[in-house]
């Protein structure tokens, strides 16, 4: 019942995110479509092709989503974020079983019947569209049906890279901790992916063999079909590139985690509350996908953090200072970005050690000296962006000359606080201004040598943006120093473990701060 309440209260967003599902399944996998059943029936008349392009095929095919993501993003350029890269890789996923249902349809078509056809006087299209299509249509269906299965699926993990989808619940799940939000996004993914499985299989079974006639009328629709779906993509293309910073908009961006979207949150608000500006929200974007949409012209802001920029984008190595930090980032940002890197909200969000109250009380541990002393006997879990960073665990561990009980977990960073309060692990990475380190009772370990650089939050903004439109700059400027590390571990703690809306909790707190001045 209470997943049908969400549904339902929340309906304008389900409604939204299953058109956006649907539209991504239906461009990728008709593109494979149109492009799939042709190859497939020309590698019927040239069949020394068919191994090699089926085994490209395949190869396509065992990429996983998500890498296959990162090598599209720089191949794209400006469309590399959204439904470009989504729509093209379901294309690809979409290829192999269209392509071998095809051929092999066709192939088994009874050579009798063929060679009837042929002393009949047809021609090869005339044998192809009125006897071998129409026969084999039924195994080609049921490619496309395999596709738009694997399509459905497929599409949920889009959501990384700023696609839209059913996948932003799955996602937003996750990271909250929230198995209604996970099945607000699962279980209709799952009743597309049954009714694709259920109408196509229909499809299948009313053309079969005995009504052939009915193949040949399918065929003649194939050049409405290809006229359809160019003219989809096209809109798609349209909207993606034209359609994003129209004249009195703006495009505010996040990462893909709690603090991240509330702080987009916080700037879309503040904007719309100051300028009068229309606001374009583009959250919960995975790994640098803010940095490169901001760089492309995809988006006009985001909040990025100090020592992120300066280790993870600029590419120098830690530095404690965090005047020398800011002072760097701001000038290397505008050389090298033309990105105007504004003063910071107030907040350094470091990367937090965190371990069991319990543990820290018996093994009488308060420093990471202290930690390293006892790291043998401990397992350690580390969100996938720490354990890539060059800030993060291979100088981390070296600094402190960590020796854990095996190799450390990689999971979601949302995941190893659970797996930290549940004696999966027994040491994780996380956020300093997480509000679940005091509702999990964790302690936070004290970073006695200084390794983790500052990690101010500051909005950081397109020059190009703030020349066209001033009053953003000030609009955000007067959010300097409104938020403290206290201030940002409620707001966190509200969303994650309160489930509440992030855009009631910014409003309320964006109303706090006028009521205080």
């Amino acid at each position: 019942m209470g997943l049908i309440h969400f549904l339902i209260q929340h309906r304008a967003e389900v409604v939204a995110l299953t058109t956006q599902h649907l539209l991504l399944v239906l461009l990728g996998t008709g593109a494979g479509v149109l492009t799939g059943v042709p190859i497939g029936i020309l590698l019927t008349r040239r069949p020394g092709a068919r191994k090699p392009v089926l085994a490209v095929a395949n190869i396509f095919q065992t990429i996983p989503s998500l890498a296959l993501f990162g090598f599209l993003i720089p191949l794209l350029g400006s469309y590399g974020i959204g439904r470009v890269p989504a729509i093209i890789a379901l294309f690809i996923y979409s290829l192999l079983p269209i392509l071998q249902n095809t051929s092999t349809g066709i192939s088994g078509v009874d050579p009798a019947v063929r060679e009837a056809a042929v002393g009949m006087g047809l021609t090869d299209w005339q044998l192809l569209t009125m006897v071998e299509f129409p026969l084999a249509l039924p195994v080609i269906i049921a490619g496309i049906r395999v596709a738009t299965v694997i399509s459905v699926g497929t599409a949920t993990i889009a959501a990384a890279i700023g696609a839209g989808g059913l996948g932003t619940f799955i996602f937003r799940g996750l990271r909250m901790n929230d198995n209604q939000l996970i099945l607000a996004g699962a279980v209709p993914a799952a009743l597309m992916a049954l009714a694709a499985d259920v109408g196509l299989g229909w499809l299948e079974r009313s053309l079969g063999p005995s009504r052939s006639q009915k193949g040949v009328k399918v065929f003649k629709w194939v050049p409405a079909l290809v006229l359809i779906v160019v003219l989809l993509i096209g809109v798609v293309i349209w909207n993606r590139h034209d359609g994003l910073q129209p004249n009195g908009r703006v495009v505010i961006g996040s990462k893909d985690f709690t603090e991240q979207v509330i702080l987009g949150e916080l700037l879309s608000q503040q904007i719309e509350r100051y300028t009068g500006l229309a606001v374009e929200r583009r959250f919960e974007l995975g790994g640098d996908l803010c940095h490169r949409a901001l760089v492309a012209g995809e988006i006009d802001a985001y909040v990025e953090y100090s020592g992120t920029a300066f280790t993870a984008i600029l590419k120098h190595p830690p530095l404690a200072d965090a005047r020398e930090v800011e002072n760097q980032v701001r000038r290397e940002y505008a050389e090298r970005f033309n990105l105007v890197w504004l003063p910071s909200l107030g907040f350094n969000d470091t990367f937090a050690i965190l371990i069991r109250a319990d543990d820290a009380r018996r093994w009488n541990v308060r420093t990471l000296s202290d930690a390293a002393k006892v790291s043998s006997q401990w397992r350690a879990g580390f969100g996938q962006d720490f354990m890539s960073r060059p800030d993060g665990f291979a100088g981390f561990a070296k600094t402190y000359h960590l020796n854990f009980n095996g190799p450390p977990r990689e999971m979601d960073l949302s995941l190893t606080y659970r797996a930290l309060a549940d004696h999966q692990v027994d040491l994780i990475a996380g956020n300093s201004t997480d509000g679940r380190i005091d509702q999990l009772h964790l302690v936070q370990l004290h970073d006695d040598r200084h390794y983790f650089p500052p990690y101010e939050a500051a909005p950081v903004v397109r020059e190009e943006t703030l020349n066209r439109y001033p009053r953003v700059r000030t609009a955000l400027e007067i959010l300097a120093g409104k938020i403290s590390d206290a201030d940002m571990r409620r707001l966190n703690l509200a969303v994650d473990e309160k489930h509440r809306d992030p855009r009631d909790v910014v409003k309320e707190f964006l109303s706090s701060l006028s009521t205080s001045h």
